[in-house]
């Protein structure tokens, strides 16, 4: 009971809240702050810009991260030291990241100043408003070195209850390494890729501070936009619409992959 009251409260308060501020005005149900969403030009650059960074980002990453986790399982020498390099950016805050990032993407950056040393180019406006593929990058390169260690750490959690034995026997009768990967151990850590790919497709809905420190509202978020309504614009009924429909996609997500693994699993 105190575990169920701790949850009500933590989430079920604040909810309930951003749902009747979504949904009322001066003390009246009204649709007005979602018509006011919706003919915001900013609200479908963010959309479009909040699911193409998904898409991208949250495939790369569990590429990256399985990678990462299968040559830690060869055990090479200082595994220890691997381990603890790969995971570094999660001892980072998402702004701290978006900063170093900056320093980097900016145009008098180190990429610049690296390209205009090497002859390359006399520098590129990663970051311009015009810019949109380069901010894109900057954001997508930016965010898969923050948060492909968090893959990372689940996918090894999970390798580390595999038994070698299915390994071994597999390997015995002839089986390939790519066969060994697709039909020993992916199978076996199916839990594992299923909490790592919810858990990461939501954050990645959410990203908000690296694109910030990186963009500001030149290449707009779904959650960047709910801190404009709310904190710039002093709008907290728009704000909370849009949380909502942050909401709406992260449950949509979540249920299309427990749907689609639990089918492959039967």
């Amino acid at each position: 009971m105190p575990s169920i009251v701790f949850m009500l409260l933590l989430f079920g308060w604040p909810l309930v809240a951003g749902f009747l501020s979504a949904f009322r005005s001066g003390g009246m149900f009204t649709l007005d702050s979602w018509s006011r969403m919706f003919d915001d030009p900013y609200f479908a650059r963010a959309l479009r810009n909040t699911l193409l960074l998904t898409v991208i980002v949250v495939p790369v990453q569990f590429v990256l991260a399985m990678g990462m986790a299968l040559l830690l399982q060869a055990r090479p020498r200082l595994v220890s030291t691997h381990f603890y390099l790969w995971t570094i950016p999660l001892a980072m805050s998402e702004l701290a990241a978006g900063l170093v990032w900056l320093s980097i993407f900016s145009n008098r950056g180190y990429l610049n100043s690296f390209l205009s040393w090497l002859g390359l180019s006399d520098g590129v406006g990663w970051l311009d408003y015009d810019n949109g593929a380069g901010m894109l990058f900057a954001v997508v390169v930016a965010e898969l070195w923050r948060a492909t260690s968090l893959v990372f750490v689940i996918l090894v959690a999970g390798l580390q209850m595999v038994p070698r034995d299915f390994d071994e026997a597999a390997q015995v009768f002839g089986a390939s390494a790519w066969q060994r990967l697709w039909h020993v151990t992916l199978p076996m850590i199916r839990p594992s890729l299923q909490v790592a790919l919810i858990l990461r497709t939501i954050l990645a809905i959410q990203v908000f501070a690296v694109a910030q420190a990186l963009t500001g509202r030149n290449f707009p978020l779904l959650v960047g936009e709910t801190y404009q309504w709310y904190v710039s614009l002093q709008n907290a009924s728009v704000a909370s619409a849009l949380a909502l429909v942050v909401l709406a996609i992260s449950l949509v997500v979540s249920i299309g992959y427990l749907r689609a693994l639990r089918r492959e699993r039967a």
